[in-house]
């Protein structure tokens, strides 16, 4: 089965980009934008020269509990940038939710709890929600992964998208909001 079958029954609809968008990048966008693959695994991923940002990571049913999808992770640790990747939040219903959201957190991911990230399909028009998950070496501030997940939107997941689906997604100011955190005050 070819790489862009695997992703498409694995992940849903709405996280999905076309093959002919995800073709695109890694022709046009190859400075930036690379796929990794084998018979077991999928990593479709954009480094920048500060930081990674994970779009796809899949690891075959046969391969899961091997410690494959660790190997990969620590393969972009070692590159020393931050590594930002979007997850659906846990829906108790959808284990294999739970179980991604277990092997990040064992992998050293944060939740970026400050922001957030709500994007229209243009397949389903229905309103996608996801959370942002990061890994740093330098404990970089939740306002920087903002900042690198706004270029990502932007020169990523709306590449040509007129030309691609016919209508453009929206504007990043849209989709990524940030709500700086702040610290409960004590009682008196």
């Amino acid at each position: 089965m070819n790489w862009y079958k695997k992703l498409n029954q694995y992940f849903p609809i709405e996280e999905m980009k076309s093959k002919e968008h995800m073709e695109l990048l890694l022709q046009e966008k190859k400075n930036i934008y690379k796929k990794d693959d084998s018979p077991l695994h999928v990593l479709m991923y954009a480094e920048t020269d500060d930081f990674i940002f994970i779009d796809y990571l899949f690891v075959s049913k046969e391969a899961r509990g091997q410690g494959l999808g660790k190997k990969l992770l620590n393969k972009m640790k070692g590159k020393g940038k931050p590594i930002i990747l979007e997850v659906e939040p846990i829906d108790y219903e959808d284990t294999d939710t739970e179980k991604r959201r277990r092997f990040y957190d064992r992998e050293g991911f944060k939740h970026a709890e400050s922001i957030g990230y709500r994007r229209r399909s243009l397949d389903t028009g229905e309103v996608n929600e996801l959370e942002i998950l990061y890994w740093s070496p330098t404990d970089e501030p939740e306002e920087s992964i903002y900042q690198k997940m706004c270029h990502t939107y932007e020169t990523i997941h709306t590449y040509k998208d007129k030309e691609i689906y016919g209508k453009s997604y929206e504007d990043v100011n849209e989709v990524l909001s940030f709500e700086e955190k702040t610290k409960e005050e004590p009682a008196r």
